[in-house]
């Protein structure tokens, strides 16, 4: 195994066996999204398309997979929230389409919450493997804004329109079992196995008939990056457009002042 680090929160992992890791690495943040992740993802990503092994395994670090954006970063800015919010998703968005288009097989592993952005960096998998304690939540809507990272284009075509109107406009949270039953996640996997079942299947898939996956992969995939890569730009621009409102910047604020306990 060779260690490339390319920016701070995100690296990639060459592995001998033909799996070219991507790896969100920032886990005392809940490997949030703020600008330099997102750009970092985005070349970090970019990086693997040109070189992309066998198979790519995106997973991360900690006990949280992404828990999405990091309002943090976005809360206070005034007039420039907007801007910001909307640089922040064209970033990801980048990196979801270079994803979505890897010739290889892609397989992500999630662990714990998987929220906002992040359920679209979980749901970009060809086949997706979740830990037992993973937790999936829109959230996007309890402060104001829209779904991005291609959730709200991904959810309907695998759950159905009526479930993820349920998942994005009530902001239910899935368990892995739920997941797995209506179909958002591959498989579920006790904690401790997540990982070393994740490369094992990377693995076999990089060892398997490269023409014949790559072919299939591409068959599944006819015709849909051209409408992903439409819908990231619509979704880029609604996040970015309810940012700069003040409903969604008083949800924000008031959603990080600490609740008191009685």
């Amino acid at each position: 195994m060779s260690l490339h680090v390319t920016t701070e929160p995100v690296r990639i992992v060459r592995h001998h066996d033909g799996v070219v890791e991507v790896r969100l690495d920032d886990p005392g943040r809940g490997n949030a999204l703020d600008l330099r992740t997102s750009e970092a993802l985005r070349d970090a990503t970019a990086e693997v398309a040109a070189d992309p092994g066998g198979a790519v395994l995106l997973r991360s670090s900690g006990g949280s997979f992404c828990v999405g954006g990091d309002l943090r970063a976005f809360a206070g800015r005034g007039a420039e929230t907007g801007t910001y919010v909307h640089a922040v998703a064209s970033a990801a968005h980048a990196a979801i389409q270079t994803l979505y288009e890897l010739p290889v097989p892609l397989v992500t592993a999630v662990r714990g919450a998987a929220a906002g952005g992040g359920i679209g960096l979980a749901l970009v998998g060809d086949i997706v493997l979740a830990a037992r304690s993973a937790r999936f939540r829109l959230a996007y809507t309890a402060i104001g804004l829209t779904p991005d990272c291609g959730a709200s284009w991904f959810l309907p075509r695998l759950v159905g329109p009526r479930r993820a109107a349920d998942l994005i406009l009530t902001n239910r949270v899935l368990n892995c079992d739920d997941a797995e039953r209506w179909g958002l996640v591959s498989r579920c996997v006790d904690d401790e196995e997540l990982d070393e079942t994740a490369h094992l299947t990377a693995a076999e898939l990089a060892a398997g008939a490269a023409d014949a996956l790559r072919t299939a992969k591409g068959l599944l995939r006819a015709g849909a990056g051209d409408g992903l890569r439409r819908h990231l730009a619509e979704e880029a621009r609604s996040i970015g457009a309810l940012a700069d409102g003040q409903e969604a910047q008083n949800r924000i604020t008031s959603f990080l002042v600490p609740k008191s306990v009685s």
